[in-house]
């Protein structure tokens, strides 16, 4: 703490147009001191709202505006991770902003004038007459903390929510909930159901709003329960750049929804779906890659790092075992340590697809397979022990476990199967 009270006071210093000192002589000083901290912890709850409205992750956000992860969570708590929408715009240099207020109140203490006040924020002597004579109660002195905290409440200008004032609109979103609908589900059937009743309409993002914003302790954990989800705050999405790109953490993404149809189907051999499992306190890995036709599994040793630059180099390695019409293509889900799927792609020939974020059944095979796997690599143990030769006989033991899905054949047995058909097929082809 006594680190972050020192930004604060090199904060104050900065602003301020008096000399701070030690804090230690002066009652009147430290109470002003006070006021600037409350305000520089509202500045940085601003900047972490407007960091995760962009969707940014809560460690990159803490790091950028410089707090713990801790008070970025606290932050995101406090608004359902609804972002207060009139926070995140900025500011026009019209109005006052809460550096300015510190300053009129910093002026008010030391007897300077509004001239020379709105002199040194840049505004007119008029602004500060009319702040000061706004925001000052009566027999108390101007406090930039309250002032700053009204004139925010101004421009939310909030309303009753439609919900709130309309009760069989809010009778017939909390059934669609008890049903487990989405709220976009909701908001769509509504339309379907009253195609002529214009009241009887309301956006899905409304309904997010009551319920991680206006619904409070029993209620909130009532309708949360009722979401498919189960989330207690919402987690914004990223938002695109100014040029219309995605900010994706991973350039040139292929979503898994421009993957090809013969993929879903699993009639066509030869599309995979990868992923890592974590060791101990994160320290360690192995790269898993399961055929989704066969369910064949194969295993890539990373002892050492899941650089980007690593995992590609393993996975190239891994992938030119295979014959060419058995890697056509592999999904991965969002991770970074795919960043360098691009190299990948070109080396091996194989398209690389990314799963949509915390969309885990999309690789439904994948998962199910490290859920095995944890029989010979149990959680909260050090993977980078395993050396290529145990790798090797764990994938042989499961590649060798009769399944229900192949008709109890042993994916070993049903990847032979496809090598031994292509190999005749090839060979007609070729005698005629």
């Amino acid at each position: 703490m006594a680190g972050g009270l020192g930004r604060v006071q090199r904060h104050f210093l900065v602003i301020a147009p008096v000399e701070v000192g030690g804090f230690k002589g002066s009652l009147q000083r430290w109470m002003i001191f006070r006021r600037c901290v409350v305000l520089v912890l509202r500045r940085s709850r601003v900047a972490v709202w407007r960091l995760v409205a962009e969707g940014v992750s809560v460690q990159e956000a803490a790091g950028r505006v410089g707090v713990s992860v801790g008070f970025v969570r606290s932050v995101m708590y406090q608004c359902g991770g609804v972002i207060p929408q009139h926070l995140l715009r900025e500011p026009s240099g019209r109005y006052l902003n809460d550096l300015d207020r510190v300053v009129i109140m910093v002026g008010l203490k030391q007897k300077m004038s509004m001239r020379q006040i709105a002199k040194l924020i840049g505004k007119s002597p008029g602004t500060v007459s009319r702040e000061v004579r706004r925001n000052r109660k009566p027999r108390k002195s101007y406090d930039a903390r309250v002032a700053q905290i009204k004139a925010e409440r101004r421009a939310a200008r909030p309303k009753p929510s439609k919900l709130a004032t309309d009760s069989r609109l809010r009778t017939c979103v909390q059934f669609g909930l008890s049903k487990k609908w989405s709220p976009e589900q909701i908001s769509h059937r509504l339309v379907e159901k009253f195609p002529n009743t214009e009241r009887m309409r309301v956006s899905h993002e409304t309904i997010y709003q009551a319920i991680y914003v206006q619904a409070k302790g029993s209620l909130r954990r009532e309708v949360e329960a009722k979401l498919r989800t189960g989330r207690t705050l919402r987690k914004p999405r990223r938002q695109k750049a100014a040029d219309g790109r995605s900010t994706r953490r991973i350039p040139g993404m292929v979503m898994i929804s421009d993957r090809p149809a013969e993929v879903d189907d699993r009639a066509v051999p030869g599309h995979w779906e990868g992923d890592l499992i974590i060791g101990a306190d994160n320290k360690s890995q192995i790269g898993t890659l399961v055929e989704r036709t066969t369910r064949y599994c194969m295993l890539v040793g990373l002892p050492q790092s899941r650089d980007a630059a690593i995992v590609a180099d393993a996975l190239i390695d891994t992938i030119k075992t295979l014959p060419a019409h058995l890697a056509r293509s592999l999904t991965w889900d969002q991770g970074i340590e795919m960043a360098a799927h691009a190299k990948v792609r070109i080396a091996t020939g194989t398209e690389i697809y990314f799963c949509d974020p915390h969309s885990p059944w999309q690789r439904g095979t994948n998962e199910n397979t490290n859920g095995l796997l944890r029989q010979y690599f149990p959680k909260s143990t050090d993977l980078s022990q395993h050396t290529a030769e145990d790798l090797t006989f764990v994938a042989t033991e499961l590649n060798g476990r009769p399944r229900k899905s192949l008709g109890w054949k042993t994916p070993a047995e049903a990847l032979n199967e496809l090598l031994l058909t292509s190999q005749k097929q090839t060979g007609v082809a070729t005698t005629t």
